[in-house]
């Protein structure tokens, strides 16, 4: 394992699998680690950080961008989602990505998929109820993804973490040749944590997100001395209720590998979870407890 990051004057960027592979394949062979970090543009402070992690472990990082259409439903904001490719490669070249992968929805999805995959049990509950065909787009772009960039470290935030969860398990149950690599939540000055979406947000509602951070914090600290869970979800859920602009969707504490609901508090191995829609924006928070 190189100590020394490599540093480009620009990203080399490739615009399907078989570029990207030709381009990877010597510094392979040059036992150069490979690093993947996984992102759908827009970049921001959250990716630049996995970014800058990744450049930490390995000689080589690859940013992809791609704005995957099978974890939309017919009803969410696929059209509109925020798209900088020009903006997202001059981040990219600030922060010595070595490589940009940048396809195009035909280069990745040639016909229409006969083969998908899916992760049963941890993508049933949260997420995977509000939005029952995102988990599966999920799981089948990043498979692809690990497929076309071959053996590497892939670098996640925690902010989404149930799907984190889902990756790790993916990765495990189908021996991929991967090490998933999950990173801290980047956050605003005001604790919101930085997402894609935030744009969204109106004034009134981009005051109104951070209670989501604060009530993760107070139901943290409770549970440091609380043992039933119920107490903990109900702290949890009335502190984003209290919010009018905010719609709570759910709030929970799960175990941290499995996701599944909590019967007792045990600090250490679980993590508080929250969702909420603020105008026609939801988002999403977490806290390890």
């Amino acid at each position: 394992m190189s100590k020394t990051p490599i540093i480009t004057k620009s990203p080399i960027i490739a615009r399907s699998g078989p570029a990207l592979r030709r381009t990877l394949d010597p510094f392979r062979r040059a036992r150069q680690t490979i690093a993947l970090v996984p992102t759908m543009g827009a970049l921001h402070a959250g990716h630049l950080e996995l970014v800058r992690q990744a450049r930490r472990r390995a000689r080589r990082v690859v940013v992809s961008i791609f704005v995957n259409p099978l974890q939309f439903a017919a009803t969410e904001d696929l059209g509109t989602y925020p798209r900088d490719l020009d903006g997202d490669l001059a981040l990219a070249d600030g922060c010595g990505v070595a490589h940009v992968f940048a396809p195009t929805v035909a280069e990745m999805y040639p016909e229409p998929l006969l083969t998908t995959v899916s992760v049963a049990d941890i993508t049933a509950r949260f997420e995977g109820a509000s939005r029952p065909e995102h988990f599966a787009g999920v799981a089948t772009v990043v498979a692809k993804l690990f497929a076309i960039a071959g053996p590497c470290r892939a670098y996640f935030g925690e902010k989404d973490f149930q799907q984190l969860a889902m990756v790790r398990r993916m990765v495990a149950d189908l021996s991929m040749p991967v090490e998933v690599v999950g990173c801290p939540i980047v956050r605003d000055h005001d604790g919101l944590a930085l997402s894609s979406r935030n744009v969204y947000l109106s004034e009134a509602q981009r005051a109104a997100a951070p209670v989501l951070h604060r009530s993760l914090l107070a139901a943290a600290e409770l549970a440091a001395g609380e043992a039933d869970v119920h107490v903990v979800r109900g702290a949890l859920a009335d502190g984003v209720a209290a919010e009018r602009e905010a719609v709570l969707d759910y709030a929970d504490l799960v175990d941290a590998a499995t996701l599944q609901p909590a019967t007792s508090v045990v600090p250490g191995t679980q993590r508080l979870l929250v969702a909420a829609r603020f105008g026609t924006t939801r988002l999403l928070d977490n806290l390890a407890v």
